[in-house]
């Protein structure tokens, strides 16, 4: 294991603050990009922010969690923005997430 310290974690509290907040309008903004698509390209979505939220100390249950990041509450999401996945972005998510750090499952 490294003893390198990362860049990262000199960014200020402020910066990286208002960076997550710009991530999360944004995606409220791009509904149009699926948590499927997001899972196949990226291995994470907004119900992932919504869980490192929690593991950050967001005071808040799941459902409370993702309603901030998705600005609705989920089942309005469900209702109003997500699509049924297909059996190709499935399979897409399922290897993108494994090829996940253990730390951001």
């Amino acid at each position: 294991m490294s003893d390198e310290i990362d860049p990262l974690d000199a960014l200020d509290d402020a910066a990286a603050a208002a960076a997550f907040r710009r991530l999360v309008r944004h995606l409220r903004h791009r509904h149009d990009a699926q948590n499927i698509e997001l899972m196949g390209l990226a291995g994470f979505c907004r119900n992932c922010l919504a869980d490192w939220i929690r593991d950050a100390g967001f005071d808040g249950d799941k459902a409370a969690a993702r309603e901030l990041i998705h600005g609705m509450p989920m089942d309005e999401w469900k209702a109003t923005r997500q699509s049924e996945a297909t059996p190709e972005q499935i399979a897409a998510m399922q290897a993108s997430v494994a090829k996940n750090a253990p730390d951001t499952r």
